[in-house]
């Protein structure tokens, strides 16, 4: 069974060192993606109305 897995590596070995690139590099880009934003500050977005919303949306749909 062992000597199956080391056959199998030796064969393989160029296309498993570029599966483990892929991945090790996906996750470092992953990993600074995610510290990145989670350094920046944001402030929340605000949504603030009118007093006569109701009013305003009225005189919007008499005009069109």
């Amino acid at each position: 069974m062992l000597t199956k897995i080391a056959n199998f590596v030796k064969n393989h070995q160029a296309d498993i060192i570029l599966v483990i690139g892929v991945v090790l590099i996906s996750l470092l880009s992953f990993a600074a993606g995610y510290i990145t934003a989670k350094n920046q500050e944001k402030q929340p977005l605000k949504i603030e109305f009118k007093e006569n919303l109701t009013s305003s949306l009225d005189e919007l749909s008499k005009k069109v």
